[in-house]
């Protein structure tokens, strides 16, 4: 059976590990923020995060076909806000037709939208640690 020593070191190592890879993930992510020049549409890189989701048109984030392009179609980064209790579409980045991308900016777009993704998931825990707190 494993000493209380060994479960907290086991925990602390966990809790080490999650932080390193939110704040790696931070850094890259504004990092991107800035080469896929969101900021033409979203002021500053925390706004990022008042949406309520981010999702992809014109190439694929399902794990079957995961960043295969959609032909005919346009790559856009589409933010997704509430407002008056719908929610609303909002194009935050254009890139053309999914033909003509080059698929180094394909990877930075997809990488983009996975690490708000992770962010997005990171400040939902916070928020419901936050209320479990104050339980």
């Amino acid at each position: 059976m494993d000493s209380n020593l060994e479960k907290l070191k086991r925990l602390a190592d966990k809790i080490t590990t999650y932080e390193i890879i939110r704040k790696n993930n931070i850094k890259r992510l504004k990092e991107l923020y800035k080469s896929l020049e969101i900021g033409k549409k979203v002021d500053s890189f925390e706004e990022i995060f008042d949406f309520k989701a981010m999702n992809l048109s014109g190439v694929s984030l399902n794990e079957t076909n995961f960043c295969k392009i959609q032909k005919g179609k346009y790559i856009q980064i589409i933010a997704i806000e509430k407002e008056d209790g719908k929610n609303k579409n909002i194009n935050i980045r254009y890139f053309g037709r999914a033909e003509k991308i080059d698929p180094k900016l394909l990877n930075e777009i997809v990488e983009f939208v996975l690490r708000w993704r992770l962010e997005k998931s990171f400040k939902n825990s916070d928020y419901y640690k936050n209320l479990i707190d104050k339980i």
